[in-house]
């Protein structure tokens, strides 16, 4: 038997993963309760994971997965729902190690794999998970994903370095795939250009008429910032892992 703030707050972290397939952040689950500190969050999902309705994964930085729902509620889609940003395994352009039969290995584009038809992603150079860096670079090389995995729209893929966005599930070494646009709503993780001199990945919050720029990290600050300071220059779609 749940409290009624125990079912919220996993009622809300089953919904953001089965929108986006990224955990909310600490902050976002106190804000979504009307909580006023973190200490609060920690306990409920200490009492969920203890009643096994959640479990935090290892190395993930509190990456959380829902095991299962209460009875009658989200259906048995919801009884598998897990923690998995979109993940897609494998070599990221290069061929994959040995044993590769269990990696999907990249197509060219147009090519069909179990029906599945994948295209080409142009790959920018690298963006910063952390301390910002230089602006995006030329393309270095590409990678392949499946079509469907992508929607409409212009994309790119970006290297990530740093462990700013860790809580999101996003790791050094990741490659993210951006979907180009240069407007974003509060919560969208963002590619952010600043003063068109630096490149930083982050979750966009808007303040009134200033830009907050969001880490997933406790050790880095949250960066406030004039609009016309930042420029948006996409969103995290989906987000590729080598293993």
């Amino acid at each position: 038997m749940l409290t009624r703030k125990q079912f919220e707050l996993l009622r809300f972290i089953h919904e953001r993963l089965r929108e986006s397939g990224v955990p909310p952040s600490f902050d976002e689950m106190k804000d979504a309760l009307d909580l006023r500190s973190k200490s609060g969050i920690h306990r409920l999902i200490m009492a969920l994971e203890e009643r096994g309705f959640i479990r935090r994964l290892p190395n993930r930085a509190r990456a959380l997965e829902v095991i299962k729902m209460p009875d009658g509620i989200g259906g048995p889609q919801a009884q598998r729902a897990r923690f998995s940003p979109s993940i897609v395994q494998g070599g990221l352009g290069q061929t994959p190690p040995a044993p590769a039969a269990t990696l999907a290995k990249p197509r060219p584009t147009g090519a069909e794999e179990s029906g599945r038809a994948t295209v080409s992603i142009p790959v920018m150079g690298r963006i910063a998970a952390g301390t910002p860096i230089s602006a995006i670079q030329d393309r270095s090389h590409s990678v392949s994903m499946p079509a469907d995995m992508l929607g409409g729209g212009e994309h790119y893929a970006l290297e990530v370095r740093g462990d700013s966005m860790i809580e999101a599930g996003i790791l050094d070494g990741d490659t993210v795939v951006i979907r180009k646009q240069d407007s974003a709503n509060t919560g969208d993780i963002i590619v952010a250009l600043i003063d068109d001199e630096e490149a930083t990945l982050k979750r966009l919050r808007k303040r009134g008429s200033s830009i907050a720029l969001e880490a997933a990290n406790p050790a880095y600050e949250t960066r406030v910032l004039g609009p016309d300071r930042v420029k948006i220059q996409g969103r995290l779609v989906n987000l590729m892992r080598r293993y």
